[in-house]
């Protein structure tokens, strides 16, 4: 059964054209082959069907395969100028078209359409930073050890790419792995959250559009499991990227250990934020309510653990509850909302456990609630004080806009409890203290340390985490190592 597609937003004059584009999407969307059983897509924010794709199951992905498969000797024989060129005009229709990208966003995943549009400027970065990049693959020369012989090493293209990505950054976690590999002179097959398979979609739309062959980069819709299990077996694949849960990327893991494929993995996070007591305090403040409720908490870079020196720690409990307080909850399209509805049952149902156990456990609510007064996947900006080790919340990662804020006594206790975690992706800290900001990272168990800022992401920068927040690394340079092999070359001169 197909659904139409129906969109309100603000301005008026901007309804027609972003409706428009999502037919587009929605057309491209059916065009493909083996539809099978449609899966509804919903408004998080109303709980209405805004549109359906199609479930393509297994056969689905192996087609795909095999389509790329076929493409990756002509694709990886291109030169990297010759990739880059179409990477380049992909990147110049993404920002063309970011207002009708933003608002598809913000219709089926619930963000501010203010962030989405930041997401699609983001995501459109990694296109850019890596069709440069392409070109900056050199060869290694090896000072021969053998006479007569020389030796170099040169990255070859890893092979064929599957890549599987989350709903909470529908764009930009598939533009970074997929540009990455792109430029490596490696087809892929993309598998999306069905929370959010639309934003996939556009992408894809733009991609062909841009020039990039079809079987270059495909999108395969429908049940994650059923998508996943068929990608990880297949032999043709010889790497898998993943961002979501940790439980899902050990079992993605597990699932490509048969074929011995390349797997990277981003994966949860659970970060502190430490905010001693010579902080910038009013800075300290705003860091942690940015890094708290960016994307409403569903962000695995969000301050889970707010640490704070018990000198400043009551002052800081007062100031931070009036700032979260100051949050305006409202549907995406709203004029000066700063938090959307939550994109799933499953997410608000977390977040709501977790504040009651909590408040069973003795913290304080100093803001916030168990729910939104607008019902449905609303959930307010939320405080608890007090937060202690038993509570679920110092635990698990909650990935909602709850702040769990705890005093700390002195340095070496708190770096225990940050690093008292089975996560390492991120942590946060405030300081003015200049040996400190020297040596502090060194001692948190975390792949990224922001000093003193709550913003740090950025194509240039490698993006990963340690334990189990992940393996491997996205964006930079390093990120398109990810999908070469290095290949040894000795010759008899």
């Amino acid at each position: 059964m197909n659904h139409s597609l129906q969109i309100e937003v603000s301005p008026e004059d901007r309804a027609a054209s972003v409706n428009a584009f999502l037919g587009r999407v929605v057309s491209h969307t059916n065009a493909r082959a083996g539809r099978g059983d449609a899966i509804d897509v919903r408004n998080p924010s109303t709980c209405e069907v805004i549109g359906d794709i199609p479930n393509q199951g297994a056969e689905g992905v192996a087609t795909a395969v095999k389509r790329a498969d076929e493409a990756l000797r002509d694709w990886s024989a291109l030169l990297p100028r010759e990739r880059g060129a179409m990477m380049m005009r992909w990147h110049r229709l993404i920002i063309d078209n970011t207002d009708d990208l933003a608002a598809l966003m913000t219709l089926e995943q619930g963000k501010p359409v203010a962030d989405a549009k930041g997401e699609i400027a983001y995501a459109a970065s990694f296109i850019e930073w890596y069709a440069e990049e392409g070109s900056r693959l050199y060869a290694d020369t090896i000072p021969s050890h053998l006479p007569g012989k020389s030796m170099h090493v040169v990255q070859q293209p890893v092979g064929l790419v599957g890549a599987i990505t989350p709903w909470n950054f529908p764009s930009a976690m598939l533009t970074r792995k997929a540009a990455a590999a792109l430029a490596a002179g490696c087809p892929v097959v993309s598998i999306p959250s069905k929370v959010t398979p639309f934003s996939a979609l556009a992408l894809e739309m733009l991609a062909w559009q841009a020039g990039i062959p079809e079987a270059v980069f495909q999108v395969v819709t429908g049940h994650g499991r059923e998508l996943v299990a068929e990608l990880c077996q297949h032999t043709a694949v010889r790497a898998v990227s993943y961002t979501g849960s940790t439980e899902v990327g050990r079992d993605i893991m597990a699932q490509c250990a048969a074929t011995v494929k390349r797997v990277s993995l981003e994966l949860g996070g659970h970060a502190p934020f430490i905010v001693f007591k010579d902080a910038d305090f009013e800075a300290a403040v705003q860091g942690a309510i940015a890094a708290k409720y960016q994307t409403g908490g569903q962000d695995c870079l969000a301050a889970n653990r707010i640490y704070v020196a018990r000198d400043i720690y009551e002052r800081f409990v007062t100031r931070f509850s009036e700032e979260a307080g100051k949050l305006v909850v409202g549907d995406g399209f709203g004029e000066g909302v700063d938090i959307g509805p939550l994109a799933t049952a499953a997410t608000l149902t977390k977040a709501i456990e977790h504040v009651q156990d909590a408040c069973t456990k003795g913290a304080r609510l100093t803001c916030g609630s168990d729910r939104a007064e607008q019902g449905g996947f609303f959930f307010q900006p939320t405080v608890l004080a007090d937060v202690t080790p038993d509570m679920k919340i110092t635990r698990e990662e909650t990935f909602g806009p709850v702040a769990a804020l705890i005093p700390f006594d002195d340095e070496d206790a708190v770096i225990a409890a940050a690093n008292d975690t089975e996560y390492g992706l991120v942590a946060y800290a405030y300081t003015r203290d200049a040996a400190r900001v020297q040596t502090l990272p060194s001692k948190l168990e975390y792949g990224m340390v922001a000093i003193n800022t709550p913003k740090l992401t950025g194509a240039p920068i490698p993006f990963g985490g340690v334990k189990q927040s992940g393996n491997g690394r996205e964006g930079s340079r390093l990120g398109i190592l990810e999908f070469t092999e290095p290949q040894y070359v000795c010759t008899q001169a």
